[in-house]
């Protein structure tokens, strides 16, 4: 990014890199909890510690997913809390279409990024992070074929996210976009300034995570890639088991109505991106189970559960 400093009044070239990205603000939120929100919340745990608490058991499922796909290991027993080890999860095959450097290089950064945002949300939360609660990542006999299959009427059955890089693709399409209505949907409950802004933050790296899978799979859109479904019906079908549990707010990658265009941003009617409240969160998640099931099998770990 080019930062014009005629605008800004600041010669980069003559500060420090600590100095310039202070007063640039880069140096973000990290210093403001550090300095300012964490011991405020250990005399007082309030509702962000909740929501927070909720966030940070999202980021442990996608971190699982993607650190097992890319490295074949998922988070540090400090990074975890010391909570159970996922199940079910492996290195990825890097076979078949898209190109395999694409997705290869993708995967590792988005792991590396749901890692980093583990880190962050224990960081900030500090004596009230939960540990990871059991999480389930497994293909067959797991929780992706169980979603799979109910996405299809039982003809994915079988399916194995680790198997080759589309079907991790597809697999990784059913967490991104629920990631990112779920930071706007509780973005409204939290009170404290610098927690609102670094769930921005992450809120929008997860839209870009989303768009980068979304990109993929449709430049594979017309491939046959299961049980004789293309690309695009498999995604459609994921779509709406999200929409039919999760308040119904959710699009696949082409546009229904308008002759099947590309749709790689979802959106509502004003070209913004949906907001999901934590029971419609949930109720994805745990693949509309009660209070657990799916992708958590004992629930989620804190009081939004």
């Amino acid at each position: 990014m080019k930062t014009d400093t005629s605008k800004t009044g600041l010669n980069i070239r003559n500060m420090s890199r600590r100095q310039a990205m202070q007063s640039l603000g880069l140096l973000g939120v990290g210093a403001t909890l550090s300095a300012c929100v964490i011991p405020a919340m250990a005399a007082k745990p309030d509702i962000d510690v909740d929501v927070l608490n909720f966030a940070l058991n999202l980021e442990y499922l996608e971190a699982e997913f993607y650190l097992q796909a890319a490295f074949g290991r998922g988070l540090s027993t400090a990074d975890s809390g010391g909570g159970p080890a996922s199940t079910g999860g492996r290195k990825l095959t890097y076979t078949g279409q898209p190109t395999d450097d694409a997705v290869k290089a993708y995967i590792e950064e988005i792991a590396i990024d749901e890692e980093n945002h583990v880190k962050f949300l224990r960081q900030a939360l500090g004596s009230f992070a939960v540990a990871r609660p059991k999480i389930d990542i497994g293909g067959v006999g797991g929780a992706f074929e169980a979603a799979a299959k109910a996405a299809s009427n039982n003809a994915l059955a079988g399916f194995d996210p680790y198997a080759n890089s589309l079907f991790f693709l597809h697999g990784a399409f059913i967490f991104e976009d629920v990631g990112v209505t779920a930071y706007k949907g509780a973005s409204p409950l939290l009170t404290n300034p610098g927690f609102l802004e670094a769930a921005a933050g992450i809120l929008a790296v997860e839209a870009y995570h989303a768009g980068e899978i979304r990109t993929l799979l449709y430049s594979q859109k017309d491939v046959v890639a299961a049980a004789g479904l293309k690309v695009s019906q498999i995604v459609q079908a994921i779509s709406n088991l999200r929409g039919s549990v999760g308040g119904g707010k959710d699009q696949g990658i082409l546009n229904m109505p308008d002759n099947g265009k590309a749709n790689v941003v979802p959106t509502d009617e004003n070209s913004i991106a949906f907001s999901r409240s934590t029971t419609e969160v949930l109720a994805i998640v745990y693949l509309g189970g009660m209070g657990k099931g799916g992708f958590f099998p004992n629930g989620l770990n804190g009081n939004i559960k």
